[in-house]
């Protein structure tokens, strides 16, 4: 059974961080783009977007770089859960508002709906839960 678990545990590791760090590096490809796609949720005063927009990609890639390397996988799995949070109440509150746009979450201009990106993002979510207890060395 423990052996069990320690595949489950790299499996989710190495697929949060996968996905995160490919999430970064699209992002970074086209920081204007995705500076819009965050003006779309119109949520953050318009001069905040590009801020986000030019610091979220590396957030995302450095996170998902330390969890594939397996390195500060806690701290690691606890930014991308805080980042999952706020990503849910965004999609959240687009649901409520009754929006329809694109969740500006992987490839530019490729339209996800909202609620496909809240249950999406709530599985990722349940990744860095399961990343975050299983790592059984604190602190690495």
């Amino acid at each position: 059974m423990n052996k069990f678990k320690s595949i489950f545990y790299h499996l989710c590791r190495l697929l949060l961080g996968g996905v995160f760090l490919y999430a970064g590096v699209v992002k970074v490809m086209d920081p204007v783009g995705f500076a819009g796609e965050i003006a779309n949720y119109q949520i953050l005063p318009y001069r905040l977007n590009f801020l986000v927009a030019a610091t979220l990609p590396f957030v995302e890639m450095l996170a998902g770089s330390l969890l594939m390397l397996n390195y500060k996988v806690r701290p690691a799995s606890l930014v991308i859960g805080g980042l999952n949070l706020v990503f849910i109440v965004a999609l959240s509150s687009l649901l409520i508002r009754g929006l329809d746009i694109d969740c500006g979450c992987f490839r530019p201009g490729a339209h996800s709906s909202a609620t496909t990106a809240l249950w999406r993002d709530v599985g990722f979510m349940v990744l860095a839960v399961v990343t975050f207890v299983g790592n059984k060395r604190r602190g690495t």
